[in-house]
């Protein structure tokens, strides 16, 4: 059984509809990136499932159980994660105290100086940076304390937003080799990134979402060799 199964999802906005008939699984274990042009419908999707945006229509299945009905804080306890778009940090608030807030859970709670101990080895300047104002970091420092504070909830699931946005390429390669750590750390990944390249790297399986649908998906390796992939999203000619 899938950990993540998505079902037949309509999402609008008002009378305009932004996602058509979007099905996808993500295992256990797995990397699934979700890739497309601005408008192509990710973000919405990633809100859906979040529990942040209603769909109209469909099933969102987490380990079984269906989440429509349930609200966000719910979801976040049982372990699906939302890290969104832009850091929406606490700017503040210390890069410690962000991190806090992240526990708020039950059982994230219970666990949190080892989550954090965890948080710190992994992007050790946030530890240097404990209590500097979180709004005075760098934007790849913000990046790594989202991250961070989206961990310290205790994810079974963890939804990326744009991880790399805006990001030099070093700080994008710093990005990516954490969200490799965390996937050997056990912790599932549903990302959306629109730097393709990285993504489809990382990634064990991908979709191509254009214009609110599904038009491509498979093995991530398979659509980063895909000609119509290369040519509309890694900028490489079939020529």
């Amino acid at each position: 059984m899938s950990l993540l199964s998505v079902e037949s999802l309509d999402v609008s906005y008002g009378n305009v509809q932004a996602v058509w008939d979007v099905s996808f699984r993500v295992e256990a274990g797995e990397i699934l990136t979700l890739v497309g042009a601005n408008g192509a419908g990710k973000t919405t999707l990633l809100k859906t499932v979040a529990g942040l945006l209603a769909p109209r229509r469909g099933r969102i299945l987490f380990d079984g159980r269906d989440l429509v009905d349930r609200p966000a804080h719910t979801r976040t306890s049982d372990g699906l994660v939302l890290v969104p778009e832009a850091r929406q940090l606490w700017p503040g608030m210390t890069v410690l105290e962000n991190l806090e807030m992240g526990a708020w859970g039950k059982r994230a709670r219970a666990e949190s100086a080892r989550t954090l101990a965890e948080v710190f080895a992994m992007f050790p300047v946030l530890e240097e940076r404990h209590a500097q104002k979180a709004g005075t970091l760098s934007g790849g420092e913000q990046q790594m304390c989202a991250i961070g504070r989206g961990l310290m909830a205790r994810p079974r699931l963890l939804l990326l937003d744009e991880p790399a946005l805006g990001l030099s390429p070093r700080l994008v390669r710093e990005v990516f080799a954490s969200l490799s750590a965390i996937r050997k750390a056990g912790v599932t990944v549903l990302l959306v990134e629109q730097n393709v390249a990285h993504a489809l790297a990382l990634a064990d399986h991908a979709c191509v979402l254009e214009t609110g649908r599904v038009t491509l998906a498979g093995r991530a390796q398979d659509l980063a060799g895909d000609p119509r992939v290369r040519e509309e999203f890694l900028g490489v000619s079939g020529v």
